[in-house]
């Protein structure tokens, strides 16, 4: 069986499961576009199996507000154009009550208009450049504020004084790097070089030269989805450049898929697999219980979605109805305790998170090197109640 169909097979049964108190004619429909091909293709199995966790452990206690709950994914191919046929297909459709979505920035730029239009609760879940709002729209990953100070500081602290900045070409590539260089630049730094490519880029060679001729203290990357991270990073190490390498876009799962190449990189987030807390074992249990040796790695993108589907419910029993009028306010003011710790979107329509700066070892695990508590998302969304 392929790849796509284990997932949509894993995905039926999640749907499926129901629970001794479910009412088996009526159900809460969750719809989840997702890269499973394009540039998110690494990352999306993990994205889709937390998904799929969540709804299980959810209809198994009884569902939402007695309802079963079921999943509808669908490809937003990575990028605009295949998330505006998603959206479209998911919400009008499917008629879905609510979006939750891990996707690149500019899939979910294309998937909001859709949204608006059709007026449900929608959670992000992917980490991103900041700054997105919308009156449908929440937010529980990590935004520029939260993430690159960590790096940027510890590598400052290493010697460097000179950073050069790679990015993919498009919403979330630019708008985090411009926050690094002006960060860099304000901590005493200087920005050497800043190269951008398509977000399906796969050959580096020649922004990889002008770093050679730069000949930085350190790198900064922000690419599209797992595959760029992967043919970006193989490179930089046969071309040998040995400047300390912190990577704002890679998650636990993608390093693994690289193998000895990830080894090395710096990187900082709210979750990793080796979060010593009951919650995150209880969950790693969890997982490797359902899904075995297809087992994909947790990582910063998965985790967050698995934490969005209970904020979803959350927010429905605290509005005690599907009505989006009444379930969006409720979503900021429900928590969820989840893998990550205790996840309120209440900054903004953004979350307060701990962070976590790591170092990729060889096996592609992280090793945790500090930890910053409750890290506020900043000023994101404040013409939004």
């Amino acid at each position: 069986m392929s790849r796509s169909s284990l997932l949509m097979a894993g995905v039926f049964a999640a749907g499926l499961l129901t629970g001794p108190a479910l009412a088996a004619d009526d159900t809460i429909t969750i719809g989840i576009p997702v890269g499973l091909s394009g540039a998110n293709s690494v990352v999306a199995p993990s994205v889709v199996q937390a998904s799929e966790l969540a709804v299980e452990e959810i209809n198994a206690k009884g569902g939402i507000l007695g309802k079963k709950v079921v999943l509808e994914v669908a490809d937003d191919a990575s990028g605009a154009a295949g998330a505006q046929k998603a959206y479209d297909s998911l919400i009008f459709q499917k008629k879905v009550d609510a979006i939750v979505a891990m996707e690149t920035s500019a899939a979910r730029n294309a998937g909001l208009p859709i949204v608006n239009r059709g007026k449900i609760p929608y959670i992000y879940t992917s980490f991103y450049e900041g700054r997105s709002c919308n009156p449908y729209m929440y937010i529980n990953a990590w935004v520029p504020e939260q993430q690159v100070a960590p790096i940027v500081d510890f590598f400052n602290k290493e010697g460097a004084n000179t950073y050069f900045l790679i990015g993919s070409d498009y919403a979330f590539g630019r708008g985090m790097l411009a926050f690094t260089k002006e960060y860099i630049e304000k901590a005493g730094g200087k920005v050497v070089g800043d190269e951008y490519a398509p977000m399906d880029a796969t050959d580096w060679t020649a922004i990889l030269a002008k770093v050679k001729a730069a000949n930085p203290d350190a790198i900064i990357t922000s690419t599209a989805g797992g595959a760029p991270n992967v043919t970006l990073t193989k490179q930089l190490r046969a071309a040998g450049i040995k400047a300390l390498y912190g990577n704002l876009a890679v998650d636990e799962g993608t390093a693994k898929s690289m193998g000895p190449d990830a080894e090395g990189i710096y990187i900082a987030g709210s979750y990793f697999t080796n979060i010593d807390t009951p919650a995150n074992k209880a969950f790693l249990a969890a997982m490797e219980k359902k899904f075995g040796a297809e087992l994909r790695t947790p990582n910063e993108l998965s985790v967050p979605q698995y934490e969005a589907v209970y904020a979803y419910k959350a927010a429905v029993e605290k509005a005690g109805t599907t009505e989006a009028a009444k379930v969006i306010p409720a979503l900021a003011e429900v928590a969820v305790e989840g893998p990550r710790g205790t996840i309120v979107m209440n900054k903004q329509r953004h979350a307060p998170l701990t962070m976590y700066l790591g170092q990729v070892k060889g096996d592609g695990s992280v090793s945790i090197m500090s930890t910053f508590e409750n890290v506020d998302p900043g000023e994101q969304c404040p013409k939004l109640k």
